[in-house]
């Protein structure tokens, strides 16, 4: 995959000396100017949009999301008690699978509940009552993910239940439908999406309140048909008489910030190799998971590549090869753009590995504040 963001807006100013490394960096700035996009596309179309709570939860802006957004979802009971605690708004859940033990408390917990599966709806109905306000998933069966083990209509996803089996009984007691089948893209995938659905769910328009759009709408991109996707909320509400949510995620937190670290040693292997105290494998599971190469702050476009890679022990732990805009030497300090979403909130602490420290910026005002610092402590409390 290649990364669509990249932008490194205020942070090309930023003294990556101020903050100990590894260290994520947040522009409290970024994050508003994001959000300020998302709700004027709210105020002009009508939807309601939340912010997912699996791209980005940096609860210390809870209130900030609060201030522009309608509410959270989440997907599970861990993140639906985040969303209790710190966040304003509704919150709507959905799980691939949930267990019994949590239902009583996601339940309480959440404004909507979402299956995966009217097997699944049926399993738990002891849970529900007449105020639960419940959703299905459904698989539209129409893929446009750029990478197949990432699109959940891919053959046989785990993700929604295929529409082609959806029959008017697995809707009873369900106020909406729901499906997700986007990641990092622009209007026309959903627009393709919705037409090839559309005729499909038709029938069950008068039986239903609400439609979830789901996210990987990469709405705050430079680049992205706002105009367009206003027009096509306001005529598939018009259409369809029903309420129409977004669950954007990446597009809170793009381009809004960065991880820092700093070259531990650099040898000669046919090549310059440089191991760095940011790890591929324990800090940004993608870059090995999807794959993809993250854009790096200052790159240069000439002169000699360098490997750069983790401080584990596992061969793969490699992040790429790039051109460094600071000598190849140990204790130079470099960054990676847009690390605010999913590489925070899949972090870990593999052959212990140090996790990142968590900083707040202010761009405007250059206030810099420490979120939160990890000890040893985490890594000792997490095993037996």
């Amino acid at each position: 995959m290649e990364t669509k963001a990249g932008d490194p807006g205020a942070f090309a100013r930023f003294d990556l000396n101020r903050v100990p490394t590894p260290a994520f960096v947040v522009d409290e700035v970024a994050v508003r100017r994001n959000l300020a996009v998302l709700a004027d596309v709210k105020a002009r179309s009508g939807a309601k949009v939340l912010s997912a709570l699996k791209a980005f939860s940096m609860w210390s802006l809870a209130d900030v999301v609060g201030e522009y957004l309608d509410g959270v979802c989440t997907s599970g009971l861990w993140e639906a008690r985040l969303a209790r605690d710190h966040y304003k708004g509704e919150i709507a859940t959905y799980c691939a699978g949930y267990k019994a033990a949590d239902m009583a408390e996601i339940v309480a917990i959440s404004d909507h509940v979402i299956f995966n599966s009217p097997a699944q709806h049926s399993r738990f109905a002891s849970f529900l009552d007449e105020s639960t306000d419940v959703g299905l998933r459904i698989n539209p069966e129409h893929a446009e993910g750029e990478v197949a083990k990432y699109d959940p209509c891919s053959p046989h996803s785990r993700l929604g239940f295929p529409v082609s089996l959806l029959k008017a009984e697995h809707l009873e007691g369900v106020s909406g439908l729901h499906f997700h089948t986007l990641c990092e893209q622009d209007f026309e995938p959903l627009q393709r999406t919705w037409e090839s659905l559309k005729p499909k769910i038709a029938p069950y328009f008068g039986q239903l309140k609400w439609l979830n759009f789901g996210g990987g709408h990469h709405i705050t991109r430079a680049d992205y048909q706002r105009d367009q996707l206003i027009a096509f909320i306001q005529q598939v509400r018009g259409e369809t008489g029903l309420e129409i949510y977004l669950e954007p995620g990446e597009a809170i937190a793009l381009d809004a910030g960065i991880l820092v670290g700093e070259l531990l040693d650099v040898i000669d292997n046919g090549m310059p190799v440089a191991v760095t105290d940011i790890s591929a494998t324990c800090h940004m599971p993608d870059v090995i998971e999807a794959p993809y190469r993250p854009a790096m702050l200052d790159e240069r476009d000439d002169g000699p590549a360098v490997r750069l890679g983790g401080p584990s022990c596992l061969a793969g732990d490699i992040i790429g090869d790039y051109r460094l805009p600071v000598p190849a030497e140990p204790g130079q300090r470099f960054a990676f753009l847009d690390q605010a979403h999913y590489s925070m909130v899949k972090t870990n602490t593999f052959n212990g590995v140090p996790l990142p420290s968590i900083w707040l910026w202010n761009s405007d005002t250059d206030a810099l504040r420490c979120v939160k610092a990890f000890g040893w402590e985490e890594f000792r409390d997490r095993l037996s």
